[in-house]
């Protein structure tokens, strides 16, 4: 799948929001890998012990956050960079979910962009409250950008 210009502004448009929403300095640093099932799946199995390929993966370079997922980045030079982490996300499985949950592409990869931002920033979903906790959250930043349920 070819990587439009449209996608890069709905990555760069997503980080940016969850990024104002959770108070991160100007200078923090997040890379995003837009990859295939294979590769994603690679890394799944690797890093996860999981041999098939899945959306989204994150990696986040250090602990940013506290419990209550309040980033944990002290007021840094503006001339230093604080890395996040990454976000990789599988374009044929997000493709694929669009179609089955009858939204768009950019639906789909705007929510798998905060999901991973998320991520990053402490959340997770493995309990029932969390999961909540983490699905208010997704929604409520891409509400912010206008990117609702379809």
């Amino acid at each position: 799948m070819k990587i439009t210009s449209e996608m890069e502004q709905t990555l760069t448009q997503v980080l940016n929001k969850a990024s104002e929403v959770y108070g991160l300095e100007p200078q923090a640093e997040v890379s995003v890998v837009l990859a295939d099932d294979e590769y994603i799946r690679q890394l799944n199995r690797q890093y996860r012990s999981k041999d098939t390929p899945t959306d989204v993966l994150s990696f986040a370079m250090n602990d940013h956050c506290a419990e209550d997922h309040e980033p944990d980045i002290a007021e840094a030079p503006e001339d230093i960079e604080i890395l996040l982490g990454d976000i990789v996300i599988s374009l044929e499985t997000t493709a694929r979910q669009a179609q089955e949950f009858g939204h768009s592409l950019e639906r789909e990869l705007a929510y798998l962009t905060v999901h991973g931002m998320l991520h990053l920033l402490g959340y997770d979903h493995e309990e029932e409250e969390d999961r909540a906790e983490m699905r208010q959250e997704e929604e409520y930043v891409l509400s912010l950008l206008g990117i609702t349920r379809e």
